[in-house]
């Protein structure tokens, strides 16, 4: 199964956003609309996108009782989202309703796992003695049976998720930083080639693409570095 790249829109300003796709132009189709610009300007933004002949991955991480996860899937998908996600520690009932809103609309939807900016003592702090490894293929096997397309990952889970929850279980991979760029606040890390290799199905990239000196030169770096996996 091949490998897409998502470039994420984490910008303040929608004339960023917009400027940053249409100069990217044909190098990227994928595009991650998160909370810091769809709090502030909201449906617009994943309009603009989809005029522009994008697709959509909505990445409000819903967190909620059932019936609110439900509707909020639902509208994702009503204003246009191809992917959205949820949080998998929202536990069995809330995940359920989550599926049975995807198999409703046709919109994608895959469930966070333990977030790429967590390792274990960030979990031990919550409460949870697994390590991230542990954590992560308990969760994802909950998606799973819960009916769910796949869960958003670090790279470094991938076979074990693989291999609980079978190849054709989608695979959103964060936390991907080409060979020579800042970690930020990311601490499980992999390079695009990497989690190529591995067998994600999507990589999210950030700031090493839309805050880079040329933002067109990097997102081709990274499909060829996926293409040459």
């Amino acid at each position: 199964m091949s490998t897409t790249l998502i470039a994420a829109l984490d910008v303040s300003s929608m004339d960023d956003a917009f400027a940053i796709v249409d100069r990217l132009g044909d190098s990227v189709t994928w595009y991650k609309v998160g909370k810091q610009l769809f709090t502030r300007f909201g449906p617009a933004v994943v309009e603009g996108l989809k005029s522009r002949g994008k697709r959509v991955f909505l990445d409000m991480k819903f967190h909620d009782i059932p019936n609110t996860v439900g509707q909020a899937v639902r509208s994702a998908a009503a204003i246009g989202a191809d992917l959205c996600n949820v949080h998998a520690s929202g536990g069995p009932a809330m995940l359920r309703a989550a599926a049975e809103a995807s198999a409703e609309t046709g919109i994608v939807v895959t469930a966070v796992t333990v977030l790429t900016s967590m390792d274990q003592g960030e979990l031990k702090a919550i409460g949870l003695e697994a390590t991230p490894a542990e954590q992560v293929v308990r969760l994802a096997t909950l998606t799973r049976d819960c009916g769910l397309a796949g869960v958003v990952c670090s790279a470094l889970e991938i076979p074990l998720v693989k291999s609980a929850c079978g190849d054709d279980f989608v695979l959103v991979v964060p936390g991907i930083r080409p060979a020579g760029s800042a970690k930020g606040d990311q601490k499980r890390v992999m390079t695009p080639a990497e989690a190529a290799r591995a067998g994600a199905q999507f990589i999210v990239v950030g700031r090493p693409i839309i805050a880079a000196e040329d933002p067109v030169a990097a997102a081709n770096a990274v499909n060829a570095e996926i293409q040459g996996a």
